[in-house]
């Protein structure tokens, strides 16, 4: 293994020039959009009341994992028409959550300015550790450890620069 950073200035330049199109050139994507991404939860009384009641991302449905009988796949609305689905896996020991390479190092949710305070404050108020970053971010893990981010940072921008 090497001590080196994955990706220094002089190659982040080069992957710039080699990749990235400008905007005018830039083909449409093949994707309409997020339709959801799914994590795992070990209890879903407490995820539910986490997302739902905490972060104000109202339960849109529930329904049996077509995958693993007996499992619950179910659905917050986090906006734009976009979904953020949990499985529960009973009587599986799928261990505690990790960051893995290759895997989840979190999920940034945008929120509307006028809320994000409300919601530092929903998660103060729950004792939902927490830290701040740059005034527009939160982040925090969720019941299960898994790392969220809320910005108040509109869709396709981050802290101020144009992403979209």
């Amino acid at each position: 293994m090497t001590d080196a950073p994955a990706a220094v200035p002089a190659d982040r330049e080069r992957f710039r020039s080699q990749y990235l199109r400008p905007q005018a050139t830039r083909p449409a994507s093949t994707a309409r959009g997020l339709h959801h991404t799914a994590l795992i939860s070990s209890d879903v009384a407490r995820t539910i009341e986490f997302y739902q009641e905490i972060l104000g991302f109202p339960l849109t449905e529930l329904i049996e994992n077509r995958d693993y009988a007996g499992s619950s796949h179910f659905f917050f609305d986090i906006g734009n028409g976009n979904l953020l689905a949990f499985f529960d896996f009973p009587g599986l020991d799928v261990g505690p959550y990790a960051e893995v390479l290759g895997g989840l190092h979190h999920l940034a949710i945008s929120v509307d300015p006028d809320r994000w305070q409300e919601l530092v404050h929903r998660l103060e108020a729950a004792g939902v550790p927490h830290e701040v970053h740059s005034g527009v971010s939160v982040y925090f893990r969720d019941p299960d450890g898994a790392r969220i981010e809320l910005i108040a940072d509109p869709l396709g921008e981050m802290y101020g620069n144009k992403v979209l």
